[in-house]
């Protein structure tokens, strides 16, 4: 994200010269930008944009992996160990892979003989 302003603040200043120096203004930090971006972001101070920051996206939010989240699952799971990731999406109402990433990653544990058990078993 760092090296992105950057990127655009050299566009805004080039886009003030009134010119475009796609070398200077491409690569940042070893990073390349594609040309089309950069030609958005130039036309778009050249109309008079001074905001270098980018639009927030409309749409679902990326992280489904809440504490509430996680709290229905482990909830969901404590119920019945026997159920699958499928069910458990399906009862919790969030998507297959968002579950499967937290009943691994978050509740560390997977599946064993039809049931989920902690990925570290003890005595209990």
């Amino acid at each position: 994200m760092h090296g992105s302003l950057e990127q655009r603040y050299a566009i805004k200043f080039c886009a003030k010269l009134g010119k475009i120096w796609f070398r200077n203004v491409a690569v940042v930090e070893d990073r390349l930008w594609v040309c089309c971006f950069v030609f958005r972001w130039h036309k778009a101070f050249k109309e008079g944009r001074e905001s270098i920051e980018g639009e927030q996206c409309a749409g679902r939010p990326l992280a489904s992996r809440t504490e509430n989240n996680v709290a229905r699952v482990k909830a969901v799971l404590d119920r019945d160990r026997r159920l699958n990731v499928r069910l458990i999406a399906e009862e919790v109402g969030l998507p297959k892979t968002d579950v499967h990433r937290i009943v691994t990653e978050d509740l560390h544990m997977r599946k064993i003989c039809a049931k989920l058990v902690p990925n570290n078993l003890s005595d209990v």
